[in-house]
This record gives C-alpha cells, structure tokens and sequence, in this order.
C-alpha cells in the first residue's frame, strides 16, 4: 500500500483519483457574499475541497509588517490582510456554506490565534502555508492537534523541511507535502518539478503534490504525471475579481478541466512495458507470422524464396522466428499462402 492521508471519509495517496484543492483564499476581499459565490462556482466545477485562509492580523503580524509591500501589491501586507481577513462569524457562515453543499472546508492558519479559531470551527484538517514551513512554535501547536495537515515547503530546503517532517512524526500527525513557488504569479521556468520530485525522493512514506500559482493548468497536469496526489490552486468564480491572487486563479471551467484531466492522467500511470490484454484484438492483425510464398514438397528446405512474414498474428510462429526456420525442412507438402504451423517444421 502507498502511503496515504484521510481527510473526512477522502483518502488522498498515489492509489485514489488526484485531489484539486480549490483556494478560495482571500480573493473574495473580505465580503462574505463574493466568498460563497465562488463556493457555488467551485461546487459547479466539480471541486471537493474548498480552501479558505484564517488571518487574525493582530495575533499574526507586528507593527513593521505595515512597511512590508508584497512584489504583487501596492499597499503592505498587513493593510491587504486587515481589509480581506474574515472575521469569525462570517468564517464560520463559509465553512458551514461549503459543507452544505457536500464539500470539506479547510484554511490555513496564519497564526496561532487563527489555529485556535479553526480548531473550535472543528476543521477536518488544516492548509499550512509555504510561509510557516519553518515557523516551528506554530508546527507544533498545529501538530498537537492531531488532525491532517497539508503543508506547503517553497522557500524551503530539504533540511528545513525535515524539521518540519519530524515535528508531525513526533505527533503522530498524518501530513502530506506540496512543492510551491511563491511567486504571483509563477514563471514557467521557475515552477521546478524536479525539486517536487526531490521532496517525494526525501521522504517516500509521505503523500505529495503541488500548489501552484502559474496561469495555466499545465504545471498541474505536470505534477500528476510524476505521481503527484494533491493539486492546489488560487480559485475564483470569474477573472474578472480584483482580489490579491486573482492573476493566478483557475475559474470554473479551467478548474473543472484540471479535474477531469489529472484524473485521466492518473490512471495513465504506471504499468509495465508488456502487451495488455486487450491489445490482442490488435495483435491478432497487426502481428506478422510465417507463411508460405511458394508450393513447398515434403522434405523441401525452407528458404527465403519459399516462406516470409505476412499479417495477421494469428499464425503459430512469429516473423520474430523467421531466421531460425531457414535451413530447416518440412515434415509435410505445403500449399502456398499458408501459415505455417510447428509440425510443419522437421
């Protein structure tokens, strides 16, 4: 058995369909209407897992976050974060939204206050992000909780990551880990599959994905064709919001799109390199074996003016045998544009 994660009644693992994680994040601005209008989009589209961000900005950010200006702002983050954080009732109006409609809602906790919020909400498992990695107070008190987590490692090493790893292990906390660049949007030259692939190669036991924030799907698909389990990317019900991640979201259709196609990708993988089953309806056509191409008497050699290798596959011996045949006598008279059968050889 692959290793695998359970969130609610979803295993996700290399041996179950991809999972799409839909980020709602904080592209509904702060208004909880927008917030469940992209709820409705992403249950058209198919999603199961809706992903929120809790950001208790006081408990998260010092004052000098308000000098700090993202590459993809005008205004610093805390400013950003103050005027799109949910406050507690309308995230629990949000969450109580998603699972009306048969979905699971999850977030990422920005802090420690935010954890708390979630753990009362009772999440089925928590989203940290590429930012927290490294933040090792707030890994541990997540980790306590005994609930799945999702962590994202850009702007991470190996080494750093395995510190991470070891708190969850030391818990007893089932987690999963996802290859990110944290670039708004990302370039295609710096998405870097290999180093997602490097993560899966440092610790094998754990299920792994991609969050991405490039503007297409095919970093996606990318991911689930090297055996990627998890695909998370920025959501919006239309392209035309203005919220902070907007750049790099997937709308209905792209992400109704990537779930069907990681799907199909899916179960394009594996296998070993031998004929399938079912490719013998075409075997029995397209193989070539032995026939005669000239009247043979008893005891005649067989020669290359005599026999040669034509379709169908359905004869005894396959053109593959045709050089070991030549030389060799047969034991009865053959007409031409037989096939030849085994007993027919002395």
């Amino acid at each position: 058995m692959n290793p695998y994660i359970q969130i609610e009644s979803r295993k996700i693992g290399r041996d179950y369909p991809p999972l799409v994680i839909a980020e709602i994040g904080i592209n509904h601005e702060g208004s909880l209407q927008v917030a469940k209008e992209m709820v409705d989009a992403a249950y058209r589209a198919g999603v199961e897992v809706v992903k929120h961000q809790t950001h208790i900005v006081e408990d998260e950010m010092s004052g000098a976050a308000k000098k700090v200006i993202p590459g993809n702002a005008a205004i610093s983050i805390y400013e950003i974060m103050k005027r799109c954080a949910l406050d507690e009732v309308d995230e629990i109006a949000l969450k109580n939204y998603v699972e009306e409609k048969g979905m699971i809602f999850i977030s990422t906790p920005f802090s420690r206050a935010a954890a708390n919020r979630l753990q009362t909400m009772n999440v089925a498992a928590y989203k940290i992000g590429s930012g927290e990695c490294n933040n090792y107070p707030l890994l541990k008190h997540i980790a306590a909780f005994g609930k799945p987590v999702i962590l994202s490692t850009g702007m991470n090493t190996i080494e750093s990551i395995s510190k991470a790893v070891q708190i969850f292990k030391d818990a007893g906390t089932p987690f999963a880990l996802l290859h990110t660049t944290n670039l708004y949007p990302t370039p295609t030259h710096l998405v870097r599959l290999g180093a997602m692939t490097q993560v899966h190669e440092a610790f094998p036991d754990v299920p792994f994905g991609l969050s991405d924030h490039t503007l297409n799907n095919n970093a996606c698909l990318g991911a689930i064709a090297l055996g990627a389990s998890i695909l998370e990317r920025h959501f919006t019900d239309h392209m035309r919001r203005t919220g902070p991640d907007i750049v790099c979201s997937m709308d209905e259709k792209a992400c109704s799109e990537l779930i069907k196609s990681s799907n199909e990708i899916w179960q394009m993988r594996g296998g070993e390199k031998a004929p399938a089953e079912e490719e013998q309806v075409t075997i029995d056509f397209a193989f070539a074996t032995l026939c005669t191409i000239a009247p043979i008497e008893k005891g005649e050699v067989f020669t290359e003016k005599n026999i040669w290798v034509k379709r169908p596959g359905t004869g005894e011996i396959l053109a593959e045998h045709f050089e070991d045949i030549l030389g060799k006598k047969a034991t009865r008279a053959i007409a031409e544009d037989e096939q030849l059968r085994a007993s027919d050889i002395q």
